[in-house]
């Protein structure tokens, strides 16, 4: 090998080098970033609307001070409301078809906007999510609803937010709607060029957290989820306690799942059995 050829070498290599420095630094630095994706400011002044017929718009204080901008829909009476957490982007306005759904039913919800997404104060992570989680549900009980009609529903992101509230607080039943055994699994699996487990502030370990939760629990997850793979469900579901359910959605992704038939096949199902449950008289 002449010199200027290893000349050559050893420079393709600290360029390879610098170059894979620069790009685990950049990731690092804007991991919140690429993990919120906070499309547009907000403020409290002008808030996104659901436009549900009934509902409200209100404001729930966290406990260090932060304001979240949430919009509360009452249930029928005798219906459960559900606490929906939302996903990485957001998007509650976006989300009508849902709302839809659970209004005709008869259901309520309150759905919070995080802080730092539209509406709400502050600047996500790990930590801050699931103060907001805590808030939304003690919110909800002061509101006068008890723990056996509050149904918790994470979505993607939210998932993690829901399962350790799910392992903090009594409720009727736990939803994750395509859920993951951790966040820092996912980006792990998306790059696994880099060491993202060393690196990630928020993981968001749910399959840590999973064993706690002392309540009937639905996963519902596509087969065809391009976000989070389908495997990762299925894994979560493995190590939750009973009594559980796993709706395993053919052809559906990560975002399908509403549209696919998600209440009508599943989660209405599923909480017409706990209520049944309920009403049997005890032997």
């Amino acid at each position: 090998m002449t010199r200027r050829l290893r000349m050559l070498l050893l420079g393709a290599a600290v360029v390879a080098v610098v170059g894979y420095a620069g790009i685990a630094v950049a990731m690092y630095t804007m991991q919140r970033d690429l993990l919120f994706n906070v499309r547009d400011t907000g403020n409290l002044a002008e808030p996104h609307t659901l436009a549900i017929e009934g509902s409200e718009r209100v404001q729930i204080s966290t406990p260090d001070g932060e304001r979240l901008a949430a919009w509360y829909l009452p249930p029928q009476p005798g219906r459960p409301v559900f606490l929906f957490l939302h996903g990485k982007g957001g998007g509650l306005e976006r989300k009508s078809w849902r709302w839809k759904r659970i209004r005709e039913h008869g259901e309520g919800v309150l759905a919070i906007s995080y802080r730092g997404y539209p509406g709400s104060t502050g600047k996500p992570s790990e930590q801050g999510l699931m103060i907001d989680g805590r808030a939304a549900y003690d919110w909800l009980i002061a509101k006068g609803h008890t723990p056996e009609n509050i149904v918790l529903h994470g979505l993607s992101l939210g998932t993690g937010v829901a399962a350790k509230l799910a392992g903090e607080v009594p409720a009727m039943a736990l939803i994750l709607e395509a859920p993951y055994t951790a966040v820092a699994d996912v980006a792990a699996e998306r790059y696994p060029w880099l060491p993202v487990r060393y690196l990630m502030w928020d993981q968001f370990l749910t399959r840590e957290r999973i064993s706690a939760i002392k309540m009937p629990l639905l996963i519902a997850h596509g087969t065809r989820d391009t976000v989070v793979p389908y495997a990762q469900g299925a894994r979560l579901f493995q190590l939750a306690p009973e009594p559980k359910v796993l709706a395993r959605m053919e052809g559906s992704d990560h975002s399908t799942l509403t549209r696919d038939g998600l209440y009508e096949k599943h989660i209405w199902p599923f909480l017409e059995r706990i209520s049944r449950g309920r009403r049997r008289p005890a032997h």
